[in-house]
């Protein structure tokens, strides 16, 4: 959930608006991170805890560092309490992972003797301000996780964190990739690759015989220069029985023109030689 409200510069103060249960005041608060800037880190499916950063604040009135926390009011949603806290005590911007809620911790406030309860969100920083409400009463420092949960005061903040880490996904050896070089192919390995390519080569006559395949305009010419072409073909697909049986037709037609034209040109020719014979004795 990212900020979308106007952001003030001037921090909440009073108790006014304060929420409580069953005389616990509810206090709200973020463990804010960022990835670090390195080329060092290689994950392969997640994030490693080595991988961020987390962003700790000073006390107001001691040395202790802390993570951005503070009062739960009536007039906001607790993820928002979260964003407006984070942002007035460290002033970064980020996302409130609200599906990753940590946890509800009960704790005695040693400066106010009461009891309080803490709610803590993860918050993925976005945008570090350089000027934000409690930036004179307050530093910030990025430190590893380790370094985070070492320097931490309140033992309920290092428990949130506990928790905080134990939701990032595990890298394990069975998630890293797994390569197989070819000179590193398995007996079945190679057969199934052999397999293959002669699959591939059988199919390859096949592909040929379909492109050599006559056209109709070529196959009626060859018909024409060899009436017994048709029969061949005929007998030898069968399945293409009615494909020549339309050439074979044509084909006939064509033949019995042709002859029709050759007894009539031989009739001419012998009534013109006969034309040419009395014309040559008279």
């Amino acid at each position: 959930m990212a900020m979308t409200k106007t952001l003030s510069m001037i921090s909440r103060t009073g108790r006014d608006l304060q929420r409580y249960n069953d005389g616990c005041r509810q206090v709200v608060g973020c463990i804010p991170y960022r990835y670090r800037k390195t080329s060092q880190s290689c994950t392969v499916k997640g994030t490693q805890l080595d991988d961020l950063e987390f962003l700790l604040i000073s006390s107001q009135k001691s040395p202790r560092w802390m993570f951005p926390k503070g009062g739960w009011e009536t007039d906001e949603a607790l993820e928002d309490a979260a964003l407006r806290e984070t942002f007035e005590e460290s002033g970064v911007i980020g996302d409130v992972e609200v599906q990753e809620f940590l946890g509800t911790w009960s704790f005695k406030s040693k400066s106010q003797g009461t009891f309080h309860e803490g709610h803590m969100f993860p918050l993925l920083v976005t945008e570090e301000l350089d000027d934000w409400p409690e930036k004179t009463v307050r530093k910030r420092l990025w430190l590893k996780f380790s370094e985070a949960r070492e320097v931490c005061w309140h033992s309920w903040m290092k428990e949130a964190l506990d928790v905080f880490a134990s939701k990032l996904p595990k890298i394990t050896k069975d998630d890293e990739p797994q390569t197989c070089p070819f000179d590193e192919l398995s007996y079945e390995q190679t057969v199934a690759a052999v397999s293959n390519s002669n699959t591939m080569f059988f199919e390859e006559p096949r592909i040929n015989i379909e492109a050599n395949d006559l056209t109709c305009e070529e196959l009626r010419i060859s018909l024409v220069a060899k009436p017994s072409l048709g029969k061949l073909l005929f007998n030898e697909e069968p399945r293409r029985k009615p494909f020549f049986n339309e050439i074979s037709n044509v084909a006939n037609s064509m033949f019995s023109e042709e002859a029709t034209m050759t007894t009539k040109t031989k009739k001419m020719f012998n009534e013109k030689l006969g034309s040419i014979s009395i014309a040559a004795f008279s």
